[in-house]
């Protein structure tokens, strides 16, 4: 994990990036050329709040094993994510966590003791703590063998081919036809390793792997009614435009501040408007990429309000307090995004514009109380659409069940 996404190049200074100086003008050859946006849209209105979906259908047991027992996998007070909360609500008494897949064993027996102090005993009663998967390989019986692995681990111990580092292949290989969860982002190694992650997605392709990754935002009632509204309107979508502002008063980890750790916050935030980008917009044209950002030793880049000592983190690790990025769609169509960390406070501000002939469709406050403001052809004034306690969350975790239990054999 050496590299942020838009890493410094030798001749340049780190705020001046272009993608097309990299490989992706070939990675993009072996991609097929999608022009319209990416899939069809759910029905909205089967997007059901937690609290009136009824549980699937079924008798029998619906096994799971989750690898990671961090906090996308259960929870914490920093956000809303908590995926084996999701599943339970969604499965009932059906869930049935076979395994549990962490390296600190400690931690993973310390989360599962809580799970069966609960009133969701019935799903953990049996389940099974091991700190490998070849671990769980070895011990399982066939009444054992999963339906889908939901894989919540940091994401520099995937999204390669190098041993460790290959997690999804080593699902592939020892439970094909098994569903998959994975979790954002899908990989955070150096640009040399790219070509890497691209081989695991072919090969989640042609083996007709059911394949959900972790970008929830898709699945927000006023997303899928921006793609109705697109679909039903034969519209072509001439442009996108992102932003997203954090409040980095509220961030105290210090891990998110360095990017050998981290990333950076576009892999840690910003790759969120940047599939909902590719979501409306289609595929991108690589070599058109272009980017710059404000470093933290240039005089606009100075924070008052940071709750880490950033002195304690190398300078070269350091994140920037800005990200931008143009960009042409295959279709013709132009998309540009941001990120900042900027704003102080608690509360982000967050924002996707999607324009075609007529139409302008604008998704304010994803995160928190989703709005969808409008204007179509014929009336210049904005109509506005709410979506309270909307759970993309669940939503996606439904979504996934849906696929699986349908039996189908396409991608999420």
């Amino acid at each position: 994990m050496n590299s942020p996404p838009f890493s410094p190049l030798s001749s340049r200074r780190p705020s001046e990036r272009r993608m097309s100086d990299r490989r992706g003008s070939q990675i993009a050859s072996r991609r097929p050329s999608e022009f319209a946006s990416r899939r069809p849209s759910i029905d909205p209105s089967r997007l059901i709040p937690m609290d009136k979906t009824i549980h699937i259908g079924g008798a029998d047991d619906f096994n799971v094993v989750f690898i990671g027992a961090g906090n996308i996998m259960f929870g914490s007070d920093e956000g809303p994510w908590n995926h084996s909360f999701r599943l339970e609500h969604k499965l009932g008494r059906r869930l049935k966590v076979v395994a549990l897949i962490d390296p600190a064993v400690e931690r993973a027996k310390a989360v599962l003791q809580k799970k069966c102090d609960s009133f969701v005993v019935s799903a953990y009663q049996d389940t099974r703590v091991y700190k490998t998967l070849d671990d769980f390989v070895r011990a399982m019986t066939p009444k054992e063998r999963p339906r889908a692995m939901i894989v919540g681990s940091p994401p520099m111990f995937r999204g390669t081919l190098q041993a460790g580092r290959d997690i999804e292949m080593q699902i592939l290989k020892h439970f094909p036809g098994v569903a998959l969860f994975i979790e954002k982002p899908i990989a955070t190694g150096p640009v040399h390793e790219l070509e890497e992650s691209f081989q695991i997605a072919k090969t989640i392709q042609d083996t007709k792997t059911i394949c959900s990754v972790g970008y929830m935002l898709r699945y927000l009632k006023a997303v899928q009614m921006m793609k109705q509204i697109i679909h039903d309107n034969n519209l072509t979508v001439m442009a996108t435009i992102a932003r997203y502002a954090c409040a980095y008063e509220s961030i105290a980890k210090p891990d998110w501040w360095d990017k050998s750790k981290s990333a950076g916050p576009v892999v840690e935030q910003g790759t969120h408007f940047c599939d909902l980008s590719r979501y409306f917009g289609g595929e991108v044209d690589i070599t058109s990429v272009t980017a710059h950002s404000l470093e933290w030793n240039e005089n606009a880049g100075q924070l008052s309000h940071m709750r880490i000592d950033e002195s304690k983190i190398a300078p070269e690790n350091r994140i920037p307090r800005v990200t931008t990025a143009t960009w042409k769609y295959e279709s013709g169509a132009v998309g540009t995004f941001t990120h900042l960390v900027a704003l102080q406070g608690a509360n982000y501000s967050c924002e996707l514009e999607v324009y075609a002939d007529g139409y302008q469709l604008k998704l304010l406050d994803p995160y928190v109380q989703p709005v969808l403001v409008m204007r179509k052809p014929g009336d210049d004034h904005e109509q506005q659409v709410r979506f309270p306690e909307d759970d993309p969350f669940f939503s996606e975790v439904g979504h996934l069940l849906f696929i699986v239990g349908s039996a189908l054999t396409e991608h999420l």
